[in-house]
């Protein structure tokens, strides 16, 4: 986004966390958006019978990104070093080398590559930063997340 396209922009806060149990096994992510203009907040959530931790928290992200209608300066608040870093700093050189991760000296393919992807063009519709939280520190939201995503996971067990 060019700088003129981010000022004309609404701000909005996203805080995400994602669940599982067994890892694979049920897992569940939640968000609340957040319009800190308005106050408005909307939540979501939802989960998968079998799935990762690192994919339901990289869904509560994806999930919280198409929840907006329009373009935004988004700043996201997650607890996840995973999805902050992945989204930042391993992704151009993913991209650069054809979605493949160094292990060593060879590529391999990146895991949860649909995942990321689907992040990357949702990345190229906003302007987004990410910001780190402690996990289960007592950050209200980030619990509240926590509280959605464990929620539905339940419903998968």
């Amino acid at each position: 986004m060019s700088a003129d396209q981010v000022s004309n922009c609404p701000f909005v806060q996203l805080f995400t966390d994602g669940a599982c149990s067994g890892n694979p096994g049920p897992g569940g992510w939640g968000y609340i958006l957040r319009h800190p203009a308005t106050g408005s907040e909307k939540e979501g959530s939802g989960g998968d019978r079998e799935t990762t931790n690192n994919q339901m928290e990289l869904m509560a992200v994806i999930s919280g990104l198409e929840a907006l209608s329009k373009s935004s300066e988004v700043e996201v608040i997650t607890d996840s070093v995973y999805v902050a870093k992945g989204s930042k700093e391993w992704m151009p050189n993913w991209k650069k080398n054809g979605w493949q991760r160094r292990e060593g000296k060879k590529l391999k393919p990146v895991k949860n590559v649909e995942l990321w992807q689907r992040l990357d063009n949702l990345l190229s519709q906003h302007d987004v930063r990410f910001t780190v939280v402690k996990g289960h520190s007592g950050h209200p939201e980030n619990e509240r997340c926590d509280e959605l995503a464990v929620a539905a996971t339940q419903s998968f067990k």
